[in-house]
């Protein structure tokens, strides 16, 4: 949200450490609340689209730092062997397209998430429907 000027405060690096943190904790508080006696279906499908969504994140961000690594290490093979800046980028051209290809994961993240939240809300609204009212 940072990044795409949604909200102007706090750095980028930052919210996301406290994304990732309030995302565990979150993940473990409705994992302790479902615990084993859920008897309906809702629920379970809400559990089940949160650890794809935890599931979702984990992979993503392992799999942009496994890239970026990747690619600085083989920047950096290319510099000790003397080649000039211009023949490192065109060496390693297609492995940056697949780093921006991954930088875009986010756009499989988002919808994960927002299946989970639809649920999540469907959940709580039925609860309060359902609700002995007196």
């Amino acid at each position: 949200m940072r990044k795409r000027k949604v909200i102007g405060f706090g750095k980028p690096k930052t919210l996301l450490t406290l994304h990732e943190t309030l995302t565990w904790l979150g993940a473990l508080m409705i994992l302790v609340h479902a615990g084993v006696h859920v008897y309906a279906i809702l629920p379970w499908m809400a559990l089940i689209a949160m650890l794809v969504n935890v599931i979702s994140g984990m992979t993503g961000k392992y799999l942009l730092d496994r890239s970026r690594r990747f690619l600085a290490e083989k920047k950096e093979v290319y510099s000790q062997r003397g080649l000039s800046v211009e023949a490192i980028d065109k060496e390693i051209f297609w492995d940056a397209v697949t780093l921006d290809l991954m930088k875009k994961w986010r756009a499989v993240h988002f919808p994960i998430t927002l299946v989970f939240a639809v649920l999540g809300i469907t959940h709580i609204l039925s609860i309060f429907l359902f609700w002995e009212w007196k």
